[in-house]
């Protein structure tokens, strides 16, 4: 019912979008599509950039909240706030979508998740998403897209700034920074925290295959203390240096067992480093060293006053890349690269191999000609556990003219095994191959001065994904998945509301065994949401609107979870230029859904927080 009211609402709109005048920013610079900086505009592959002020606007409390809805995004959670959440986009797996916090790889090589709810959103900047392969620029895991977190970058004079935050569940927030800059350098220091009783996280108990397996009707809470730190410098004319850290450390309750524990600490870190040489207006060169760390210590509360150690998963990252890009011509761009990577285990679970190198080449040249745009890339990597694998893609578009503008798309993808796959004790495979992907993508948009819409339809065929092979008792490549795919996109101001739509519609299925047809789990087919913003003075109202269809829980389709639609609505009062004061009130009417079978989600909650931030 909810997604027919988000197709109505968007069908309204269009009428008026040849006259709106809206601030969405077209000039945006976005790295993470080509590897270099272009704009929204001229990217040839699905892009969408989620700035500070839409940050602030949307009052979000966590990156999972954030991202929600957002065009061909949807999210599995396990349980409220912290719980694990696992993301899809165009309906890949979770760990096909390649995630990037300052050009640095993040995740666990041992799970292959990204712990999204531990990403505090207080200290970004801003969020790419680009959709559609990217293994030919950035090696494995970039099969459903890639999504790149950046961190605050001050500019300016010197000024502080201070957030403090009540709301439902007994939640606290404080976080409070310093930044600045000038011509010669810039410098920024954050931090943050985030503290809730929350929820009982699963509505299950502790007969078999009812939920989790244990009986604690309890709320389950978590916290989050995190640190960012950053700096750059101009060393002359033609050289930059900059480097940046974040950490961030969360406690998690959950319902679990003295098996599996009940309670996690967690580190999400990563750290980087770049130089950038620029020789001449023809010549850059970029070098860049990162280090991630994704670390679990898990143990079990009897509640008793009993903390018993259960076991720890401790993933570190180190990579290095250098790339020189090269002018060849009024614009043509050749840029090449070469990147190299090291996981490491550090766990008491003893794994028969607990690292592992991954050395990538790649090229890619970005041509206009006229009206057409080019993009080709190719890369090559040499991983020391499964060999050689080649990827590519090409990308064509051409300009209309009154902004219209026609792009399609070609990209091949690989997903590297992870190192539970390949050597977790007695449920492993150590002759696993990569999972491979195809992907076209046709897209149709209109930009105008301060609007534009987006129409994108896309199919992603992947082969050799990774289940459980009954005969084998083992992992093995085993099954298929072909997945089609539109989405629709508008930002415009319409009678003086600033108007952001997108809807998507995906057929997620399996192609293999005796799951062939099926739809593959925990991905919704249709998901929409709908922001409204509007300014009267000093005070701001708005609204998001999510909706979700049905899915499914498991490859089988026998479990069904049902679709649902929540509304969410803010207001946001500017004392003067510096002071903000704003109240929110999310899932209003109160709905009962989840998007993991047997895990609550929240219910109506409030919140009210006070924002110092000089202009």
């Amino acid at each position: 019912m909810l997604l027919r009211s988000l197709s109505f609402a968007i069908a309204l709109a269009l009428p008026a979008v040849a006259s709106a005048q809206t601030a969405a920013d077209l000039d945006q610079v976005v790295v993470t599509a080509t590897r270099t900086s272009t704009s929204v505009a001229d990217s040839l592959f699905p892009v969408q950039v989620i700035d500070r002020d839409a940050i602030e606007r949307s009052q979000a409390r966590d990156l999972p909240e954030l991202l929600r809805g957002r065009a061909g995004i949807d999210l599995g959670n396990q349980g409220g706030p912290g719980k694990i959440s696992t993301l899809f986009l165009r309906g890949t797996e979770s760990d096909q979508v390649l995630v990037l916090v300052d050009g640095v790889r993040i995740g666990s090589a041992t799970a292959g998740l990204v712990s999204f709810q531990d990403i505090p959103v207080e200290q970004i900047d801003r969020i790419e998403i680009v959709r559609g392969p990217r293994s030919s620029l950035y090696g494995s895991e970039a099969v459903g897209g890639v999504i790149q977190i950046f961190t605050r970058r001050d500019q300016g004079a010197f000024a502080p700034r201070f957030r403090v935050g009540i709301g439902s569940n007994h939640l606290r927030e404080a976080s409070a920074g310093i930044g600045g800059g000038n011509e010669r350098g810039w410098y920024g220091a954050d931090f943050a925290w985030q503290r809730t009783d929350g929820i009982n996280a699963c509505n299950g108990s502790a007969t078999l295959f009812a939920g989790c397996f244990v009986d604690e009707p309890d709320r389950d809470g978590y916290r989050n203390a995190s640190l960012n730190l950053r700096g750059g410098l101009d060393l002359g004319d033609t050289v930059k240096l900059e480097a940046h850290a974040l950490r961030a450390e969360a406690f998690n309750e959950y319902d679990g067992s003295n098996y599996g524990g009940n309670e996690a600490d967690n580190v999400q870190q990563a750290l980087s480093a770049k130089l950038a040489w620029t020789p001449s207006q023809r010549v850059a060169v970029n070098a860049q060293l990162g280090r991630s760390d994704d670390d679990s210590d898990n143990s079990f509360n009897d509640h008793a006053g009993t903390t018993t150690h259960v076991g720890n998963f401790d993933t570190h990252r180190t990579t290095a890349s250098l790339q020189g890009d090269f002018r060849v011509a009024d614009g043509q761009l050749l840029s090449v690269g070469a990147d190299w990577q090291r996981d490491r285990i550090d766990s008491d679970t003893p794994f028969s191999v607990d690292r592992r190198d991954n050395t990538g080449v790649y090229a890619e040249y970005l041509g206009r000609f006229g009206a057409q745009q080019w993009q080709a890339s190719l890369r090559n990597d040499d991983n020391e556990q499964f060999g050689s694998h080649a990827t590519g893609s090409l990308g064509w578009g051409l300009d209309f003219g009154r902004g219209f503008k026609l792009t399609a798309s070609y990209g091949t993808a690989f997903k590297a095994p992870t190192f539970n796959d390949l050597y977790y004790p007695f449920y492993s495979n150590p002759d696993l191959k990569p999972e491979t992907s195809r992907s076209a993508n046709l897209g149709l948009s209109q930009r105008g001065e301060r609007w534009n819409w987006t129409l994108n339809a896309y199919e992603t065929r992947v082969d050799d994904l990774i289940s459980y092979d009954a005969a084998l008792f083992l992992p093995n490549n085993i099954d298929r998945a072909r997945i089609r795919g539109v989405e629709f996109t508008i930002d415009a101001t319409l009678a003086g509301w600033d108007v952001g739509a997108q809807l998507s519609h995906a057929d997620p299925r399996s192609e293999s065994g005796s799951n062939d047809g099926n739809w593959l789990p925990r991905r919704a087919r249709d998901t929409g949401r709908i922001d409204l913003d509007r300014a009267f003075g000093a005070l701001r109202i708005g609204a998001t609107l999510n909706g979700s269809g049905p899915r499914y829980d498991d490859a089988a389709n026998t479990v069904r979870l049902g679709g649902f639609a929540t509304t969410d609505l803010r207001f946001e009062y500017a004392f003067d230029s510096d002071w903000t004061l704003q109240a929110r009130a999310t899932n209003v009417f109160d709905r009962h859904y989840e998007t993991v079978a047997w895990y609550n989600q929240p219910g109506r909650e409030y919140g009210l927080s006070l924002r110092y931030a000089p202009k």
